[in-house]
């Protein structure tokens, strides 16, 4: 089973969270717009690959690409599929944390590994 490894950028907490489809969503509340962002994203011993980006509206330097389709409010498209090694997600105390999302459940990412420093996420591979 592919599992997604989260980790503390300052070190210390380290989680692993399995993923039975390999896939998850980022979904997040733009800090100035209040708009929102959500990214769906495939795991594999590859690294970590974009499928589809959508966003709620534009402004602040958010605004969707030329090619993007509006479908039911969200404006989407398709990202870019070269994998990624890993994500690394600032956070902060003063704007709502990212949700992680994995097979339609989604949690602050504060509930899988705490604090409010910046995370990374990574495929987890085996020793």
């Amino acid at each position: 089973m592919i599992a997604l490894c989260l980790s503390l950028l300052a070190g210390g907490a380290q989680t692993a969270l399995p993923l039975p489809s390999g896939r998850f969503t980022l979904a997040w509340t733009h800090s100035i717009e209040k708009v929102e962002w959500q990214e769906d994203w495939l795991v594999d011993k590859s690294g970590l690959t974009g499928r589809e980006a959508r966003i709620k509206g534009s402004g602040a330097g958010m605004e969707p690409p030329a090619f993007a389709r509006l479908e039911k409010g969200w404006y989407r498209w398709p990202m870019p599929p070269a994998a990624q090694e890993r994500l690394v997600l600032a956070r902060s105390d003063a704007v709502a944390d990212h949700n992680l999302c994995v097979e339609a459940a989604c949690r602050p990412l504060s509930q899988y590994i705490g604090g409010v420093d910046s995370v990374i996420l990574e495929p987890c591979h085996a020793p």
